[in-house]
Parts: C-alpha cells; structure tokens; sequence
C-alpha cells in the first residue's frame, strides 16, 4: 500500500473521494499528536478537531482509537519503505548484488546521505520520529507493524551491503552492531535536533545544513571502512 512519493520524499495519497480525504487527515492527525502528547494522553475529540473532521468518522474509518494507532503506523511504513527505497533499494524485492566491494562501499555512503537528507532536514521526519520514539518506550502492536514493516527489513538489507563491502558476514554480531551505529548517526541529529542548532549556531536544519552532517557521517565511515581493511591486513601478515 505503497503511496507515490511526494517532493518531501514521503508518500502521499492522492484522494479521490471525501472520504479519502478525512480518513488520511484523521491519519495524519494521530501521528502528529499521538508523538506529541502520547496514545493516552491524546482524545479522540483532540484527533478529531486537529484533522477537521467529525469526531465519529474515527469509528467508521478505524473501529476506534487503536485502528488509527495502527493506521499511523501503517503510515510510517509506507513513509520509510518509500524513503529507504531511493536510498538502498526495494525492501520487498530480495537485495541485488552490487559490483564489487567498491560499489557496496559507495551504495553505503549514498545511502546515508538520503538518510540524513530526509531524517534530519525534512520536517515530515519529525513526526514519525517523535510516534515511533514513543512506541520503543512503550511498545504496542503499531510497534510489532513498524519492525516487520521497515525497521528489521532496512536494517538487514544494510547488513548485507555491508557483507558486500568489507567480507563480514551480514549477521554477524559485529556487522549488526556498526549497522546500528551507522543509523544511529543519523538518528541523532533529529532527536537532538535543537541542542545540535544551539551549539552549531543554526537557524534551522536545511539541506545546507543537512549536507554538512552528511559528509562527517561519510567520513566516519570512511574511517570504519579504513579501520577494518588495517585490522584484515594485519590479520594476513600474522
């Protein structure tokens, strides 16, 4: 249920009908607010008013409370698999083979750029950062929705370039663990988003801006990259 991506990289419907539309508003009204104030902090009638639609078509759309919790996540899945994408490929097709260890290595840095450019710069991102944060606090079934969907997906299709890259293999405890690393990178710069602004000097995370992040988090790995060549060419001429 993949919806064509808009110019922000997020998907978008593309509503024929009123009731497409109330039912994406009552959508995007939950993530935003359920990220915001948290599930039980959020009412119905709140969702409802942020949306503009009658407090009933919750019931009628979703059954309820809980089924817009689900459609949100659902909404975030189709968000990243969008997103992730452009950035390392289908993650419903099986992964294709990259040239050479070069090219992996190459596909990886990419990769984390198109990252940074959405997760950083985009104020879409906010959103679904601040719903999913929430949910690895408090994990509910949209959790269960998001993992399946994108998280575990994403990360074992990096694994895998990653195996491509440096010969290790994709899951192996250190290969899971740079991965997260890599991510958790980029990661940072949302959620500390305005201590990185105070400390930087900067109005706003643009594409500017974004840029800059991008070529330190290249650089990083570029040093990982170095680091685990020295460590395979000490390990030959012992």
């Amino acid at each position: 249920m993949i919806k064509s991506p808009s110019a922000s990289g997020l998907p978008h419907e593309a509503p024929k009908t009123a009731a497409d539309m109330t039912r994406t508003a009552l959508v995007r009204a939950a993530l935003k607010l359920f990220g915001r104030q948290g599930f039980d902090g959020t009412s119905t009638r709140q969702i409802a008013a942020e949306a503009k639609a009658n407090i009933g078509s919750i019931a009628y759309h979703f059954g309820g409370k809980e089924g817009l919790r689900n459609a949100a996540a659902d909404y975030i899945v189709d968000a990243i698999q969008t997103v992730a994408g452009q950035a390392i490929g289908n993650l419903q097709a099986p992964a294709a083979a990259l040239a050479d260890a070069e090219a992996a290595r190459a596909h990886l840095a990419v990769a984390l750029e198109r990252m940074v450019a959405f997760i950083a710069a985009r104020p879409e991102a906010g959103e679904i950062v601040q719903f999913v944060l929430r949910e690895l606090s408090h994990p509910t079934a949209a959790l269960d929705r998001i993992y399946d969907g994108v998280f575990e997906p994403a990360h074992h299709r990096l694994c895998l370039i990653w195996e491509q890259a440096t010969g290790e293999p994709a899951e192996s405890e250190r290969t899971k663990l740079t991965v997260f690393t890599l991510i958790g990178q980029v990661v940072y710069f949302r959620i500390g988003r305005e201590a990185v602004m105070r400390r930087m000097g900067w109005r706003e995370i643009g594409d500017d801006e974004a840029g800059k992040i991008a070529a330190t988090i290249t650089d990083n790995l570029s040093a990982i990259l170095a680091r685990r060549d020295l460590a395979v060419r000490k390990d030959r001429g012992s």
